[in-house]
C-alpha cells in the first residue's frame, strides 16, 4: 500500500481543507439515509409486487369466468333478456290479453315464418330488413355529411355561425311529420323525401354536438398550432376535430336514434317495402304480432349500432380514463 499521494496545484491554486469530522459524518449519515430509503423502497415494491403475484394467483382459478362476467356485450343483453322474461310471465299469466301484449314467443313464431315465407300484405321479413336499411343508410350519410361540415363552418368563425346557426335551429324545430306532406308536394312520392327526412332528422344531433365540441376546445391548443406555424387545413385535422371528437361520437350516437325514429316516418307514405310499412300493415290488419315483430327489430338495429358507435370511442378515446364504478 502507498501513502498519501500529493496533486500537484497550478500556480495561484490553493488547496481545500480538509474536511472536517462533522461535516464527513454528516455525508455518512446522509449516504446511510439514501440507502435505508432505497431498501425501504425496493421492499416496498417487492411487497406489493409479491401481493399482486398472490391475488393475481388466487383469482386464476376465475379468470375465464371473470372475463366472461366482465365482456361489456354480454353485460349489456342482461336488461333486455330480463324485459323478454318480464314480457313472456305478464302474456303468459293473462294480467295483459294477447291481443293487446302478444307473448314473444308468438312474436318469434310469427318472425319466423315471415322469414321462411312471403306474405301478400306483409312480404317478406327480410326483404323490408333490406330495404330499410338502403334508406337509412343513404339518408344518414348524406345527413352526417353536411351536418359535419355545417358544425365545422360554424365552429371555427363567427361569421358562418351567425349563416349557419340560426337556420339549423330552425330546422331542429320542425316536426318531420309536418314536413311529409311539402316534401311530397316538392319532390314526389319516390323515395328522394324519405332519404331527405332520415337526413334531415339524423344531420341535427351530429350538428349541435359537433359544433358544441369545437366551441369547447381549449384555445390554448389553437395558440399551440400557431406557434407550431400549423398551417389552418393542419390545425383543423390535427388539433380542433381530436379536441370534438368526444363530443362528436356522443352526436353520432344520437343521431343513429334518430334516424330510425325517422325512418319509420318516412316509411309511413307510399311504400311497399320496410319496417314501416309492415307496421302499417299490421295496423290496417289488427296484428300485433307483426307490428311488434317490427318493433323489435328496431331495437335490435338501435341497439347493434349504438355498440359499434361505442366500440369505436373506446378505441378512439382510449386515453381517457371512466369514473364509472368497474
Amino acid at each position: 500500500m502507498s501513502g498519501p499521494r500529493s496533486v500537484a496545484l497550478a500556480p495561484g491554486q490553493t488547496a481545500d481543507p480538509p474536511p472536517s469530522a462533522g461535516s464527513a459524518a454528516s455525508a455518512a449519515s446522509a449516504a446511510s439515509a439514501v440507502s435505508a430509503a432505497g431498501a425501504v423502497g425496493r421492499a416496498g415494491h417487492g411487497a406489493a409486487a409479491a401481493g399482486l403475484a398472490g391475488g393475481a394467483a388466487g383469482r386464476q382459478p376465475w379468470g375465464p369466468a371473470r372475463r366472461v362476467l366482465r365482456s361489456t356485450a354480454l353485460r349489456r343483453l342482461i336488461s333486455p333478456v330480463a324485459v323478454l322474461v318480464i314480457w313472456q310471465f305478464v302474456s303468459s299469466a293473462g294480467i295483459i290479453s294477447a291481443d293487446k301484449l302478444p307473448p314473444p314467443t308468438q312474436v318469434w313464431s310469427t318472425a319466423v315464418s315471415l322469414v321462411t315465407s312471403s306474405s301478400p300484405a306483409y312480404g317478406s321479413l327480410q326483404g323490408n330488413l333490406v330495404a330499410s336499411l338502403e334508406r337509412v343508410a343513404i339518408g344518414f350519410a348524406c345527413g352526417a355529411l353536411v351536418a359535419i361540415a355545417l358544425a365545422v363552418a360554424a365552429g371555427l368563425s363567427r361569421l358562418g355561425e351567425n349563416a349557419v346557426d340560426p337556420l339549423m335551429q330552425m330546422l331542429r324545430t320542425l316536426p318531420l311529420f309536418g314536413l311529409i306532406p311539402v316534401f311530397i308536394v316538392w319532390f314526389g312520392i319516390g323515395q328522394l323525401p324519405k332519404f331527405l327526412l332520415i337526413a334531415i332528422g339524423a344531420g341535427i344531433p351530429l350538428y349541435l354536438n359537433t359544433f358544441s365540441g369545437i366551441r369547447n376546445v381549449d384555445a390554448k391548443l389553437g395558440e399551440l398550432g400557431q406557434v407550431l406555424h400549423l398551417r389552418r387545413r393542419e390545425l383543423i385535422g390535427q388539433i380542433v376535430l381530436p379536441g370534438a371528437l368526444p363530443q362528436v361520437l356522443v352526436g353520432l350516437r344520437q343521431s343513429l336514434a334518430v334516424a330510425w325514429l325517422a325512418l319509420v316516418v318516412a316509411e309511413q307514405f307510399n311504400t311497399s317495402a320496410g319496417l314501416g310499412f309492415m307496421i302499417s300493415q299490421g295496423t290496417q290488419f289488427n296484428r300485433n304480432d307483426v307490428i311488434f315483430v317490427a318493433l323489435l327489430i328496431y331495437c335490435v338495429l338501435g341497439l347493434l349500432t349504438d355498440s359499434l358507435v361505442r366500440l369505436a370511442e373506446r378505441r378512439a378515446l382510449s386515453w381517457r380514463r371512466s369514473f364509472a364504478a368497474q
